[in-house]
């Protein structure tokens, strides 16, 4: 029912997705469903559902676990390609929220599903979740490619030697080649000449980091939270006079002082000072419900002088930061910064 030929491995393993979740939707609730390639660039596969007899034809956008930085492009696809449906292993709560709020149709891999399209609505969300899949990935999307990863979206490094990226992003030469052959798998990194290499899809790349970095990456980082001494020094954050230039405001801060349009909640530090030295010079005392969340720094290039502002993260991982949360604003913030200090860099190609 399922079978035919697909592009690359990428695709097969969102082709297997699919299948699962119209299988499931078929075992669970009766529904039955195909899917076959889309001749859409912009779109992973084409899906047939047919409910209450009447047949609806689906472009489909399959994602491992939807999140909200996602959203964005999803609505957009689904304005001008209408019906869209995604189809994820899993989908939050909060994001099937803003799906059903805008109309797009969801399918899990469970067999939970949406659908409002012309005088037909269907909802099914009595399903558990199934352990997800796990998609192929390579050691380009490892912690310590990650690093790599992150050194070269950020700086244009690209065409140095493997010796000099290692030596910036701090980690093994081995690790550099590892990164290079994934990126060439994955497509994101091209031969130009005999001795240049061009990244493309910088933007779906990006997404890519983001994601990793946010599940792998980040949460080895974690150093610990905190409170202020003074619980009326948060309100003066803005005051603090970091003593290190190691030491940076990421998150909500960072996203603050970048836009002047949010007011942090919690406030997110990026350091390579010790535990010790931050609770004496800070004055802050440990604190496992705190609203001060300290991060071990993980890059070692200096600061992008774009924003005259040595004090906060580069605005790549300031957005990064923020848009992997689900809080609205937060996700406001990040576009923001996206348009006023990425973008250009991330449509050249």
């Amino acid at each position: 029912m399922f079978t035919f030929r697909v592009r690359n491995k990428k695709m097969n393993n969102k082709i297997e997705i699919a299948q699962l979740a119209l299988e499931n939707l078929q075992k669970n609730v009766g529904i039955h469903g195909t899917c076959k390639p889309s001749e859409h660039t912009d779109f992973d596969c084409q899906v047939t559902v047919t409910i209450n007899n009447q047949t609806v034809n689906f472009n489909a956008a399959v994602k491992q676990e939807l999140r909200h930085h996602q959203l964005t492009k999803i609505f957009s696809q689904a304005s001008e390609n209408n019906p869209l449906i995604v189809i994820a292993n899993h989908i939050f709560p909060k994001i099937k929220d803003e799906l059903r709020n805008n109309a797009v149709a969801y399918l899990e891999t469970n067999g939970n599903i949406f659908v409002k399209h012309k005088e037909l609505l269907l909802w099914v969300d009595a399903q558990k979740p199934l352990q997800q899949l796990q998609i192929k990935t390579n050691r380009a999307f490892s912690k310590t490619g990650l690093k790599v990863l992150y050194h070269l979206l950020q700086d244009d490094i690209v065409n140095w030697s493997y010796r000099e990226i290692a030596a910036l992003a701090g980690v093994g030469l081995g690790n550099v080649n590892y990164v290079f052959n994934g990126l060439k798998e994955f497509k994101f990194l091209i031969k130009i000449n005999k001795s240049e290499y061009k990244l493309q899809n910088k933007k779906e790349l990006l997404d890519k980091w983001i994601v990793g970095y946010a599940e792998k990456l980040k949460p080895t980082l974690f150093v610990g939270s905190f409170r202020f001494l003074n619980p009326r020094d948060f309100e003066q954050w803005r005051d603090v006079k970091f003593h290190s230039p190691t030491t940076t405001w990421g998150g909500e801060a960072a996203g603050s002082l970048l836009t002047n349009y949010l007011t942090p909640e919690v406030l997110t530090i990026y350091t390579n000072e010790t535990r010790n030295e931050l609770i004496r010079k800070y004055k802050l005392i440990p604190d496992e419900e705190g609203d001060i969340k300290i991060y071990k720094r993980f890059w070692n290039n200096n600061y992008d002088d774009s924003t005259e502002s040595p004090n906060i993260v580069p605005p790549l991982l300031a957005y990064a930061d923020l848009i992997s949360t689900d809080d609205s604003r937060c996700v406001e913030t990040a576009e923001k910064i996206y348009q006023t200090f990425i973008r250009d860099e991330f449509i050249k190609n």
